[in-house]
């Protein structure tokens, strides 16, 4: 069972019309979530509505049924939940169901599990996790579990106490696993999708690089590799799945060679295919670096960059058809669209842009 993340699934040669969805901050001009029509045959965009009065809906997700689209509140304690909104396909409009508490301050990533049972947010300045379960009419109710972690690492003015940083369900829906900035690791909760039952006690636990910084974690289409990047130190973690852990396979940097600037990686995702793996890098970089997938073993090959066209790539997704990448460059307000060679994986500039305040996250789903 391949949990359907929008971003990373194979590729659907039945569509070519999809609905974009785009998480914002709204410190700025941004009104909330924004959603556009996107045409995997040109590229081209265009203006469906937009979802108004939430503040700092951020990170994003789709229920696997395509009704329900789930987003964080990211801010303080008392401000910070995950709000549900029903979504029609006719007109493309986004209703507002609730709003649950996420159980921490700082919430900025969410996820669904397979079934669409349950919505697992992860928040980053409370060092926390929280399973809510997925109610009848797609609203949600309150957590059912909160999962606090503890700890720090060696860089002291940003691993000074835990910051979970993703809550990502394996392709099989039988484990959560949970990167932790803060900590340095990596941590599998076993779940329960009958009985919508996080177990509270690790069932595996991978320590990073001490510093590392893990931020985003992906699967390969096929289940059986798993890839990290960390924010930290510019590298991505290569993974094993097997047994209901991850087991690492490799370290490779997304670093061009002797740089000595600012590092900050952001985002990761496979192509549909299954033969390249994209990581953001952040900071003085602004970059997506591009990897060739060994497909007997899982192992990285560096094979190319290209500049995000903005500052602050801080997420990127690849369209269902594997035609097309666009990075969401939260520091200059602009979506861009590159063209994707899915025989070498290299991108490449079309010329195309959305111009919208503070872009966070981009999820897709098929128009019809």
């Amino acid at each position: 069972m391949i949990l359907p993340s929008c971003a990373d699934e194979p590729g659907d040669s039945d569509n070519s019309e999809f609905y974009l969805f785009v998480g914002t901050y709204t410190a700025e001009s941004s009104e909330g979530i924004y959603v556009y029509k996107f045409d995997a045959e040109t590229g081209e965009t265009e203006y469906v509505s937009e979802a108004t009065g939430h503040s700092n809906p951020s990170y994003l997700a789709i229920s696997p049924n395509q009704e329900y689209v789930y987003a964080v509140s990211e801010g303080g304690a008392e401000k910070a939940g995950v709000s549900a909104f029903s979504f029609d396909k006719d007109n493309g409009s986004l209703t507002f169901l609730n709003r649950q508490s996420s159980g921490g301050a700082g919430p900025c990533y969410v996820s669904v599990d397979a079934t669409g049972k349950a919505v697992f947010a992860g928040n980053y300045s409370g060092g926390s996790l929280a399973m809510l379960p997925v109610q009848n009419d797609g609203s949600l109710a309150e957590a059912k579990n909160i999962i606090q972690h503890s700890g720090s690492s060696v860089n002291e003015s940003r691993q000074n106490s835990s910051h979970v940083h993703c809550t990502y369900v394996s392709p099989d829906n039988k484990r959560l696993f949970v990167a932790d900035l803060g900590t340095d690791t990596v941590t599998g909760y076993a779940f329960e999708e009958g009985e919508v039952v996080l177990d509270s006690t690790a069932s595996s636990t991978f320590e990073t690089t001490p510093g590392a910084g893990p931020r985003h974690l992906t699967f390969h289409p096929n289940g059986e590799y798993a890839y990290l990047v960390n924010e930290l130190n510019g590298t991505v973690d290569a993974f094993k799945y097997e047994d209901g852990a991850l087991n690492q396979i490799q370290n490779i940097s997304t670093l061009p060679e002797g740089y000595d600037g600012a590092i900050s990686g952001a985002d990761i995702h496979v192509s549909p295919d299954g033969e390249f793996l994209y990581a953001s890098n952040r900071e003085d970089l602004n970059n997506i670096v591009i990897y060739a997938i060994d497909q007997d073993n899982g192992e990285l090959s560096r094979v190319g960059q290209h500049a995000s066209g903005g500052v602050h790539p801080r997420n990127f997704m690849i369209d269902p058809t594997g035609r097309y990448l666009l990075v969401a460059n939260r520091n200059t307000d602009n979506i861009v669209v590159f063209k994707r060679n899915q025989e070498t994986g290299m991108l490449t500039d079309t010329g195309r842009e959305l111009e919208v305040s503070m872009p966070v996250c981009l999820k897709m789903m098929p128009v019809k």
